[in-house]
């Protein structure tokens, strides 16, 4: 057995692994400890006690048990054992995808939309290592999945068998768990321990590798399996001083901000967190996993921070007297420059993983545990504190916050060549879908633009490959989250680089029934790639054209078409409503429009790599933060865009 470092959030139910309460609330005491990890009596069902079938059958009847309502995966030889009784199962659906990594990227796209353990299969030696990346990928963004992989039998693990890997080896760093299954015993403890370990805690990949021979082999099935898991006990119950602490802080602080990361999604916490915002009055800023967990439209979200982020939420953190980090990992998309980031910020730190605690930034108040109970905890404490001392007045801290926002809107301009603007698209598509329908991004520019023009409103709306950041992602993920949410418009805005990595998933859709709607927002070119080969490569464009505007290779509409889908196109701003309406009334197949979009815009605001958030660029060559609104001529010697531009483009 393998295990790494365990990572939170449910126990599986009876029909799906549905988001639980964190253990502790009844009973427990304010500091009481860490959670005991579940026996066996935590698995609901039926008992089931030596009932005699295949290895294969009791994997097939353990997802059965854990209520796993769908399969992504594609059979070969050492799992075929496992193909054969789910073909028989009423409970479990197979969706068989056209490539590994879109079965992974699938089961997170489940995982993210439901909040429900996302599973996928594949076979040994290149199907097993063609889900590393998306297992590397939920790794780095905390989702909840499950790989199971055939292996070689037992008698040839080692000897380079035909289609041999040790995935288990090479998933060591990019799982929180893994373990190889020896003997078929095993098998429904070894999945049952999988799907919580996947949920509980903080959330993450888990792999099961099974040989061959062992699916093969006769066994009994009993159930509930009994967990066997010494060590796994994550803290989830906060410690009562911490948070008085804590507390103290917050209700002194003359420039706070709440720094709102993933953590707090994944724990249900949205409604939490607006309690905790309005009773204090602190603005929030929502990283870029934490989009939805607070209201968009709500006067005290500030925005997003980072790279990409608003001037005002950079600017917020910058100048902030007291950082609350809630399910935040300080990374560096978010800090920029570390030793420069927020110098006059104290800092309380809450996370249910004990590892992110002062991993990049000093926490002056560490707690450790589950986002949902730290802030319900702060509240109370935040209430003892305001009955005794009053609440600072934070009306100044406020009106600079205000000027900044008013000043620094978030805006784009046409493109000078009078093509399409690829912000508008985006915009329009938010704006038409509406809070409801859930928004899947790709990787890039397109991924920005998404995060910034679209109004995210509800939790567990917006979907993304935020700490791997890996092309491909969209389309599969999309498809993932329609299946697990067949009733909700679900949107993949991509960018023609990365919709040319998995769209072969498109034909998955057509032939499953899985009705998604797919932008490609086709700039011709890698396009973050050309921003920066614009900015600090002195535009020598290196490998950056896609040839989609140049050859049309390939035709997105014509390709869309060839997998079964409807193919739209718009190349205008005439268009856009039209095409985006044609697409929203078509639900009994997938939909794809080719929006052809000018070459050179660009994401601002920017914090270019290496340097620290004060220096945020609002627009090329702006920079707020600095005393006035200071011109730096930059390397290319192109002309300044003035703050007016950037509003005059927002009100178009």
């Amino acid at each position: 057995m393998t295990t790494a470092t365990p990572r939170s959030g449910s126990v599986p139910g009876p029909s799906g692994p549905k988001p639980a309460p964190p253990p502790g609330r009844q009973g427990a005491q304010p500091g009481s400890g860490p959670a005991q990890p579940a026996s066996a009596q935590t698995v609901p069902g039926p008992r089931f006690d030596r009932v005699p079938m295949t290895g294969a059958q009791s994997l097939v009847r353990s997802l059965e048990e854990l209520g796993c309502e769908v399969v992504f995966g594609i059979p070969g030889g050492t799992i075929l054992p496992a193909y054969d009784p789910l073909l028989d199962s009423t409970r479990v659906r197979h969706v068989l995808v056209r490539h590994e990594q879109g079965a992974g990227h699938a089961a997170e796209g489940y995982a993210q939309a439901t909040g429900k353990v996302g599973v996928c299969m594949a076979t040994s030696g290149p199907g097993a290592t063609n889900l590393v990346t998306p297992m590397a990928d939920a790794y780095m963004d905390s989702v909840p999945i499950v790989a199971i992989t055939g292996q070689q039998t037992r008698a040839l693990i080692g000897t380079d068998a035909f289609q041999e890997a040790d995935i288990t080896g090479i998933t060591m760093p990019v799982t929180k768990h893994n373990v190889l299954v020896k003997d078929a015993t095993e098998i429904p403890r070894a999945i049952a321990e999988a799907f919580h370990l996947a949920s509980t805690g903080r959330p993450g990949p888990v792999l099961v590798d099974i040989p061959k021979d062992v699916l093969q082999e006769r066994t009994t099935f009993s159930w509930p399996p009994e967990f066997k898991l010494p060590g796994y006990r994550p803290t989830t119950r906060p410690h009562g001083k911490q948070i008085r602490e804590a507390a103290k802080l917050i209700s002194s602080a003359q420039r706070p901000v709440l720094y709102v990361g993933g953590g707090v999604l994944k724990a249900e916490a949205s409604a939490e967190l607006l309690e905790l915002a309005e009773l204090t009055g602190i603005p929030v800023v929502t990283t870029l996993m934490a989009r939805g967990v607070f209201p968009d439209s709500h006067r005290q979200h500030v925005g997003m921070p980072g790279m990409h982020g608003t001037v005002t939420a950079v600017a917020a953190m910058q100048e902030s007297d007291l950082l609350v980090a809630l399910g935040a990992r300080f990374d560096d998309r978010v800090t920029g420059h570390l030793a420069s980031f927020a110098p006059d910020a104290a800092v309380v730190h809450a996370d249910i993983d004990p590892a992110e605690i002062s991993k990049n930034r000093r926490a002056d108040v560490p707690i450790v545990g589950d986002a949902k109970e730290v802030i319900a905890e702060l509240i109370d404490a935040l209430h003892v504190e305001r009955a005794e001392r009053g609440q600072t007045d934070l009306t100044t801290w406020w009106k600079r916050l205000d000027g900044l926002r008013s000043t620094y809107p978030l805006g784009y301009d046409w493109p000078a060549d009078g093509s399409l603007s690829p912000e508008y698209v985006i915009e329009r598509i938010g704006q038409t879908a509406g809070p409801d329908a859930v928004y899947v991004a790709g990787v890039g520019q397109h991924q920005m633009w998404a995060a910034q023009f679209v109004r995210y409103e509800k939790p567990r709306t917006w979907l993304n490959s935020g700490g791997l950041g890996t092309m491909g992602y969209a389309v599969p993920a999309a498809m993932g989250a329609k299946m697990g949410r067949p009733d909700t418009v679900v949107w993949a805005i991509d960018g023609d680089g990365c919709f040319q990595m998995t769209n072969q998933e498109l034909a998955t859709c057509v032939l499953e029934g899985i009705p998604i709607k797919v932008a490609v927002i086709n700039n011709g070119n890698l396009g973050m790639i050309r921003q920066w080969q614009t900015l600090f490569y002195s535009e020598r464009y290196s490998q950056s054209d896609l040839g989609t505007h140049k050859h049309r290779i390939p035709d997105f509409l014509l390709l869309a078409e060839a997998m079964g889908c409807v193919g739209l196109r718009a190349e205008s701003q005439d268009e856009v409503d039209a095409v985006i309406q044609q697409a929203m009334e078509i639900n009994d197949r997938p939909v794809v429009i080719d929006f052809v979009v000018g070459a050179d815009a660009q994401v601002w605001p920017m914090v270019a790599a290496g340097t620290g958030n004060s220096e945020i660029m609002a627009a090329r060559n702006i920079r707020p933060l600095f005393d006035t609104d200071e011109i730096v001529a930059d390397d290319a010697g192109t002309g300044a865009v003035t703050a007016e531009a950037m509003r005059q483009g927002e009100e178009e």
